[in-house]
């Protein structure tokens, strides 16, 4: 039986299936804003009557290509999960264990979206698309839990530190998404800007899940800003994907709650730092 390497641990391995994950879905978005999904002719699994098309830059490889690292992620989700169930965590089991069993509806909408051979009339619509991101991102979510769950006795900082430098991470991911937001003008909302938009924003989920994972239980306002800020966060991520009729009353709507999540994370990060500087000066009054 080979060995495995010392450097190979679950928690890098559930780690690598986030990110492989992440990558995912921001490859799923730009093939949807291409219009790349209803490419090959509007089959599945097969493409334009192929198993593997033209191996150039054009709509048939997009979609081609996306469906390829969904199976290769699919394999990794399971392979985390099956991970999980030789370790004695349960926690990470649980999680894991949730993120397969949304695999399945997840191929399957996936399979709705590019309508199975044109056997499913609209499939290819607004409710498919936004179902199909849901789902994504519930698997997003419970993946990143597991590695969070995996990763806590392995940590060298104070949980207040950790979650300082986690709503940061989350202020910088939102900023940056900014940039690329359909709520906020100043990029043409491409392909490619959308794409990112969707990485960017991921990360900032993940920043947020590790916040509330590590801060104290007793520091309830902190969680509270950081489960709203999620929250905001991803209605943020639904309305870039014309979960409704993107109007300029919506894209209005869009800014507000972006400004909304970067609100509360300054706010919670504001709060730690606030309390850490606080509990030294406490501590020397103490001790005086």
């Amino acid at each position: 039986m080979t060995k495995r390497p010392d450097w190979l641990s679950f928690r890098r391995f559930a780690a690598f299936t986030t990110a492989l994950t992440l990558s995912l879905v921001s490859l799923g978005v730009y093939t949807a804003a291409t219009g790349s999904g209803l490419a090959c002719q509007a089959q599945w699994p097969l493409c334009s009557d192929q198993l593997i098309p033209a191996l150039t830059i054009n709509p048939d490889f997009i979609e081609w290509f996306h469906r390829v690292v969904a199976m290769i992620t699919g394999f990794f989700i399971l392979g985390t999960a099956g991970w999980a169930w030789r370790r004695e965590d349960r926690r990470p089991k649980l999680t894991a264990t949730l993120a397969v069993v949304l695999l399945p509806l997840q191929i399957t909408v996936g399979a709705v979206t590019v309508t199975i051979g044109g056997l499913v009339p609209g499939g290819y619509s607004m409710p498919t698309h936004a179902a199909h991101l849901v789902v994504a991102l519930s698997i997003f979510t419970l993946l990143s839990l597991t590695t969070l769950l995996a990763a806590r006795d392995h940590h060298r900082r104070p949980p207040r530190t950790r979650s300082r430098l986690a709503f940061v991470v989350a202020l910088v991911a939102l900023l940056a998404g900014g940039l690329f937001s359909r709520g906020v003008p100043l990029l043409n909302y491409s392909p490619g800007a959308q794409a990112w938009f969707y990485a960017v924003s991921l990360l900032a989920v993940g920043a947020l899940l590790a916040a509330l994972v590590w801060l104290p239980a007793a520091d309830r306002l902190s969680r509270r800003l950081a489960g709203s800020a999620l929250a905001v966060l991803l209605v943020t991520m639904l309305l870039g994907r014309d979960l409704v009729a993107y109007t300029a009353a919506v894209q209005r709507i869009n800014f507000a709650l972006y400004l909304l999540a970067l609100g509360l994370v300054a706010a919670a990060g504001w709060r730690l730092r606030e309390g850490q500087q606080a509990v030294p000066a406490g501590r020397s009054s103490t001790s005086d």
